[in-house]
């Protein structure tokens, strides 16, 4: 080497690097989105639960359906309407208003997402 200190690395070894590097991203970064499109999924599942629970316990309670899912948080069956993981909001939630001339209201709810879920079903059947 001739009397030279050579510092830093050469332009292979920072290719073999970064090589290396995309092939980790390329198996991580899928797993990631998968796994965050479970959660959402999760919690979609969850809100749509715990909202037909207390449409049911009002029903139960004031002997007919509300009239709004808001009127779910003004009489203090939920603190808030959830957010839809998929939208972003809490003003996409379908209502689904009873048939039942006699007892008229929601009687349940679907979220307003688009798309399908990891098992087919399209989110708003849910």
């Amino acid at each position: 080497m001739n009397g030279r200190h050579t510092r830093g690395f050469t332009l292979l070894e920072l290719l073999v690097v970064m090589a290396i590097i995309a092939t980790l991203l390329t198996i991580a970064v899928p797993r990631y989105f998968k796994s965050l499109d479970r959660s959402k999924e999760t919690v979609l599942r969850q809100d749509l639960a715990t909202m037909r629970e207390q449409i049911d316990r009002y029903s139960g309670d004031k002997g007919h359906y509300p009239e709004s899912l808001a009127t779910l948080v003004t009489d203090h069956y939920l603190r808030a309407l959830p957010v839809d993981p998929f939208t972003g909001d809490s003003e996409h939630w379908q209502p689904i208003v009873s048939d039942e001339p006699e007892n008229p209201g929601i009687k349940d709810v679907k979220s307003g997402a688009e798309g399908n879920g990891q098992n087919g079903v399209p989110y708003a059947e849910w």
